[in-house]
């Protein structure tokens, strides 16, 4: 083994140590290398796999080295490159490396292949590796039409990237349209395959603007895809689902990696709740230290994966509804990689050497050799060198044997080429050491005296001290192979001259050095420990010592850092004066004393104090007990003695004695015992092989003491174990294996080395041998190939290198569960209502389980309602049944339907099959109340009702019942009349009733079970002619006699909304608006509306949102409306111009105005001359303008009639069509509507709320012709609004 040293002159040496027989050492001395030939050797070379930017000049680097200075020629795709014919490509010069100028008008496309460097002179020629040169590529998006994803809330989501396909492939990220990242967590990440997987979507993934970017980190350029829309629509109740793998599919898939690479494993899972992943290795564990989880668990990474690592890798996804998982087969296998790479050899001629080249991968490469580039085989030949393998040997090898060898070892992964030159030198000796260098040592330590040569064939070294001396020999002498002379302890009398020489069969030379010795460096007064009073001055000593040769420095430092720049601090030649200590002055301060060849130091305490007070008794802690020793040692006793530290006052109550193991936990310090206060010696019990030392701590009322210092260490004999491991268990992982756990012994319960585990087992009521194996000390063995769930005997007993311990206990375990294998049978249904029913099955023979027997499993589901056939149920529900029971109650089914279900059992691994479906219906029951009932055309005496059928009929309707009563001023019932009206009717006109009396109606509908709940209503037939005058237009309904808005209609603009309703109570409610973003959680929010009116504006709207509104009322029970939802429109880049604040156009509408009143006062004048009009009614009644044309209870507009039609006064009046929400009106049985009135087919609003168009006489129906503007009125409307 060579030594190698480096001295400690400036001109240090570094030595190349090459593996070879009989090889020389070439110093790296410039001068040196100037003067030896040396075959070329390539210094620097481009990757292999050189990927480079089309935009950018080509660089293909080939430096190298060699005496003399080698040429450089290259072949492309095989064939030699003629770089002098290619106008774009030059060669650096003094080298190898190619430029290919791409910015000057070339393309880099042109230049792809592979590329190889040779560099040679006259002792040979070496080669680079293969560079295959690829520019990078990074292509546009393909154009696609992305389909906008609805999803149903708790679904599974994937969102594809399907990336360009790049050079080198692109990284992968998700963001919006704001440049912000996708936020990512356990329920939605991204895929190493850049796909976005949801593993359930909820309400806030709805958005528009899920981007896929691509950046190509080679042309620094990203790539777009185009947004992405996802809208989730909720429905409730959301169905909780048990996970399934989004990726990968199946149950099993394979994986292969190379040797070194990161292995990247990834799972995931679809599932509500969200799925949580774990991993395991089949029959291992994950490899320590080199395993990590990213991606929130769903990918297993592991670092510089080698053959060790390939297996069976488990993913397994899980949530509260079940769990799944996948099988991924690794296998790893390795491009080479060397084992010996061969090393370059310099030869003497006429010595024997070997070039050995070893490499391993997976498979077995294949080792080639060349020389100078050419395979050896066709190679000109050397009788020096022989081939055998991995190795070629050189026998009596000449100057012409120089070359430089190549050596290829490759498999299908890849391959390795390594060059190895052959140098064969005839060179005299050279002494690279600098003559009469001189070397200075410190008295009694080492000497190293450096005589670097060279020469071929290796020169002799020889040391001779004085010029005429005789040869050193002896052992105070040390003499290295690189030729450095080493004195191990260097005296007074080893200074002096040093000769060496070096000679070889081709000369001699001889260099002299120098040696002196110096005397150390010494602190002879050190500073000492000092104790001072605040505002005092203290002052440290350090008085040195040291050869009068050397001029020495003196540093003090405070803590280990430099002093403060204070002028308090002041330091002398061989002092240091602190003066006005202060409190921040305490410390360690040091003073260190440096030579060229030597450093001591010493250091001092220095601790500031107050000035002392009036003495007081202290009481504090005890000081720590010492003294410790050990007496009366035995193997399992020994006895500790001790002599206490000083109270400090307060009398010592208790010594606690505490123990270290310092073979099995050194540093560790465990309770053993405790003694009273008045006693110093203790007899110990001690456990085998255990080194003990032990430590005291004495214990006051104020506290406990410092402990004190260890005692002696004693170790105790090794002896069998006397204990076994305990918590034994046996509980399989699989169908066909038993794992058999237990707690390891700790490191003292061993009782000795080698510590190990004979793990024994045999199957229950079996006469079966013990199966016994030892393990070493580990917690868990895997028996494989076990029946499927059957009782095992275990039991695991300890042993050490001395012998086992007593008997273990048995513990019976099983071997693992398997799906149970048969269905329960004999599965019976016995209906006890419309709502419950009883099922009962046969329990399944326990073998068939299969495992331990958890329960039975009722999945029942409505097929259809009987009374609905059409309708169809798929919503299964699930009961389960602990224990052996075999019988269990059906709870809330729903009457008269058809339902299916079946049982399974259920033991530790799973659901067995299911039994045959048993079919089973529910009998009717009590209908509920019929779905809403309405009273109109209230006539003198008659009345109109209106029924909608029951929700759930619950059976076949048979009948309804109608029951009611009048009721006179002070509510007093009257006789209750009951009517049956057949099932198949939906409205009916009661007659012969009273004029102007209240009426109060029970309505139910009926089956062959009973009756069902009854819904109400109230309503007042209308008075005679000689009364009170006939209701105006609009009275047409029953009035209510409870109040209550309904028909709530909005007409939403860009940022703000037109809410109308309809009200009917008592007069003078005071309204309010409530309104908020649609799907939110934020609290409503709430505007009151002035007056009696019944429309409200919303203004300062967010454009594009869904809102929901409702109105309520003040003072009346707090009721309000049901809720609506709008959407204010999009935001517009710019709006029309409105024409209505134009100055022409108001002209012209003020006389289309005055045109029109004229027409209207002539008619009115006309048709004033007889009969009565229900519109004048209405306005006569109401004082509000804005609110007269339309009816009470559908906002509709009455109509002018002539006087021919009063004969018809007591008919109903026709109904307008009804404005709806989007602002459209539709024609259907009214000859007026909004359609004739307005501008088109959209009706308009004011500001307040109110209708622009409100009413006009016509006597034919024409297009209306208004400008197009959606904000400004037409003409008829604008004179409406003026009148």
């Amino acid at each position: 083994m060579m030594k190698n040293s480096i001295s400690a002159s400036k001109a240090s040496l570094v030595f190349f140590l090459y593996q070879m027989i009989s090889a020389l050492d070439v110093p790296l001395d410039s001068k040196l290398l100037e003067e030896l030939s040396q075959p070329p050797t390539i210094t620097q070379q481009s990757p292999k796999d050189y990927i480079v930017d089309p935009r950018e000049n080509i660089v293909i680097q080939c430096e190298a080295k060699g005496k003399p200075p080698p040429s450089f020629s290259w072949t492309r795709n095989g064939t030699h490159f003629d770089i002098d014919k290619d106008e774009q490509v030059t060669m650096k010069p003094n080298s190898g490396t190619l430029v290919i100028n791409i910015m000057n008008g070339g393309k880099a496309e042109a230049y792809e292949g592979v590329y190889q460097c040779t560099a040679r002179n006259e002792r040979g020629a070496a080669i680079s590796n293969n560079i295959v040169i690829r520019p990078s590529r990074s292509p546009l998006w393909t154009k696609e039409k992305l389909e906008p994803n609805q999803v149903r809330e708790g679904d599974s989501l994937v969102l594809h990237c399907r990336p360009p396909v790049g050079l080198p492939p692109p990284i992968i990220f998700w963001m919006d349209n704001a440049f912000q990242r996708l936020p990512q967590s356990e329920r939605v990440s991204q895929g190493l395959n850049g796909d976005l997987y949801f593993s359930n979507v909820q309400p806030e993934d709805t958005r528009e603007d899920y981007i896929c970017y691509a950046r190509f980190n080679h042309t620094q350029t990203i790539q777009q895809k185009q947004p992405i829309s996802v809208k989730v629509f909720s429905t409730k109740p959301v169905t909780e689902r048990p996970p399934i793998l989004l990726t990968p599919t199946g149950t099993t898939s394979n994986k292969v990696e190379l040797r070194g690479n990161v292995l990247l494993l990834e799972c995931i899972a679809a599932g509500l709740p969200t799925p949580v992943i774990r991993w395991i290795k089949e029959g291992g564990e994950l490899p320590a230290n080199r395993t990590f989880f990213e991606n929130f668990k769903k990918t297993l990474k592991i670092i510089d994966v080698s053959e060790a690592d390939s297996g069976n890798y488990k993913c397994i996804a899980r949530n509260i509804l079940g769990s799944t998982h996948h099988v991924i087969s690794v296998t790893v296998k390795a491009a080479p990689y060397w084992i010996t790479a061969p090393r370059n050899l310099v030869l003497s001629p006429g010595e024997d050497g070997t070039l050995i080249c070893r490499a391993n991968g997976n498979p077995k490469p294949s080792i080639s050799w060349l020389a100078n580039g050419v395979p050896i085989a066709i190679a000109p030949e050397d009788p020096s060198r022989k081939v055998d393998g991995d190795t070629i040997i050189f026998s009596a090898v000449q100057e012409r044997s120089s070359a430089v060898y190549q050596c290829n070892a490759s498999n299908e992964y890849g391959y390795l080429l390594a060059n190895a030159f052959v140098n064969v030198l005839a060179e005299p000796p050279r002494i690279l050491t600098p003559a009469n260098k001189l070397y200075q040592v410190i008295l009694d330590s080492p000497a190293l005296i450096d005589c670097a040569y060279f020469g071929s064939p290796k020169p002799e070294i020889e040391w001779f001290k004085g010029v005429k001396g005789s040869i050193l020999r002896g052992n105070e002498y040390v003499f290295h192979d690189n030729g450095t002379l080493e004195i191990p302890v260097a005296q007074k009398d080893s200074t002096g001259t040093y000769t060496c020489v070096a000679r070889n069969e081709l000369g001699k030379i001889q260099n002299e050095v120098q040696l002196e010795v110096k005397d150390p460096t010494m602190i002879i007064k050190q500073p000492e420990y000092k104790v001072i009073q605040r505002y005092g001055h203290v002052s440290f000593e350090c008085i040195i010592k040291h050869d009068s040769t050397l001029i020495p420095t003196v540093i003090w430092l405070k803590d280990n850092d430099e002093l403060p720049d204070d002028e308090r601090f002041l330091v002398g030649k061989d002092n240091l004066t602190i003066m006005n200590v202060t409190d921040k002055d305490d410390g360690t301060y040091t003073c260190i004393v440096n030579t060229t060849l030597d450093s001591v130091s010493a250091s001092a305490v220095l601790t500031v104090v107050a000035a002392p007070p009036t003495p007081a008794i202290i009481y504090a802690r005890p000081n720590p007990p010492f003294d410790l020793e050990l007496t009366g040692q035995l193997e399992r006793s020994i006895e500790l003695s001790w002599i206490p530290g000083d109270e400090n006052n307060s009398p010592i109550t208790s010594f606690v004695i505490e123990y270290e193991d310092g073979l099995h936990e050194p540093g560790v310090w465990h309770y053993q015992t405790e003694v009273p206060g008045s006693q110093t010696t203790v007899q110990l019990k001690l456990s085998p092989y255990v080194n003990y030392s032990f430590r005291v701590i004495a214990v006051n009322e104020i506290g406990r003491s410092q402990p004190s210092e260890p005692s002696e260490q004693y170790l105790t004999k090794s002896a069998n174990p006397d204990e076994n491991p305990s918590n034994v268990q046996g509980i399989g992982s699989e169908p066909d294996n038993l794992v058999i756990t237990w707690e390891s012994l700790k490191g003292f319960q061993s009782n000795g080395p080698g510590l190990q585990y004979k793990v024994s087992w045999r199957q229950k009521d079996v006469d079966d041998e013990w199966t016994s194996v030892v393990v070493a000390n580990v917690s868990k063995y895997i028996v494989s190939g076990t029946p499927t769930f059957v009782p095992y005997e275990i039991k695991v007993q300890a042993l050490n290198d001395l012998g086992y311990a007593p008997e273990p206990s048995e513990v019976i375990g099983h071997s693992g569960e398997d799906l149970p294998m048969v269905a329960p049978g004999n599965v019976q249904v016995h209906v006890i209502n419309s709502t419950l029913a009883k099922v009962h099955w046969d329990p399944v023979p326990l073998k068939s389980v299969r495992g331990h027997l958890q329960g039975y499993k009722v999945y029942y589901w409505k097929v259809q309602s009987l009374s609905r056939r059409s309708k169809r149920h798929i919503e299964k529900k699930i009961l389960t049944f602990r224990g052996n029971k075999t019988f269990g109650m059906l709870p809330g089914l729903e009457p008269y339907s058809s339902y299916k279900l079946n049982v399974r059992v259920v033991n530790g691994k799973g659901e067995g099959p299911a039994s045959p479906d048993r079919v089973f219906k529910t009998p009717e029951g009590v209908p509920s109340s019929p779905s809403f009932l309405k009273i109109t055309n209230p006539t003198l005496d008659s009345l109109t009702l209106e029924w909608g059928s029951p929700t759930h009929p619950n059976g076949v309707l048979i009948s309804y019942i109608l029951k009611f009563q009048p009721i006179n001023n002070t509510h007093e019932l009257g006789p209750l009349v009951e009517i049956r009206i057949p099932a198949n009717e939906s409205s009916l006109i009661l007659k012969n009733l009273n004029y102007s009396t209240r009426y109060k109606f029970y309505f139910n509908a009926q089956t062959s079970v009973g009756s069902g709940s009854q819904i109400t209503e109230e309503a007042v037939t209308i008075m005679d002619e000689a009364g009170i005058p006939r209701p105006a237009v609009g009275a047409g309904k029953v009035q209510p006699l409870y109040p209550r808005i309904r028909n709530v209609t909005t007409a939403a603009a860009e940022t703000y909304a037109n809410i109308s309703w309809e009200y009917e109570g008592p007069d003078h409610a005071n309204f309010y608006v409530e309104y908020g973003v649609a799907g939110s959680k934020e609290d409503w929010k709430k505007e009151i509306v002035n007056g009696s009116r019944s429309f409200f504006v919303l203004k300062g709207l967010t454009p594009g949102t869904a809102y929901k509104v409702r109105v309520g009322a003040e003072g009346l029970s707090g009721f309000r409306s049901s809720e609506d939802v709008f959407e204010t429109g999009p935001a517009m880049a710019s709006r029309q111009v409105d024409i209505a604040t134009q100055g022409w156009f108001i002209g012209l509408m003020c006389a289309v105005a005055l045109l029109i009143l004229i027409l209207l006062i002539v008619c009115f004048i006309r048709r004033n001359k007889g009969g009565k009009y229900p519109v004048k009614e209405k306005e006569d009644a109401h004082a509000d303008p804005e609110i007269q044309p339309m009816k009470e209870d559908d906002g509709t507009f009455g109509e002018y009639r002539s006087l021919e039609s009063d004969a018809e006064d007591h008919k109903p009046l026709k109904k307008g069509s009804r404005t709806p929400s989007d602002r459209t009106v539709k024609k259907e049985d009214s000859d007026d509507s909004l359609v004739d009135y307005g501008e088109g087919v959209n009706g308009q609003f004011n500001e307040d709320g109110s209708f622009i168009g409100q009413y006009s006489g016509k006597k034919e129906k024409e297009p209306a012709e208004g400008n197009e503007s959606s904000e400004a009125p037409s003409p008829v409307n604008a004179m409406n609004s003026f009148v």
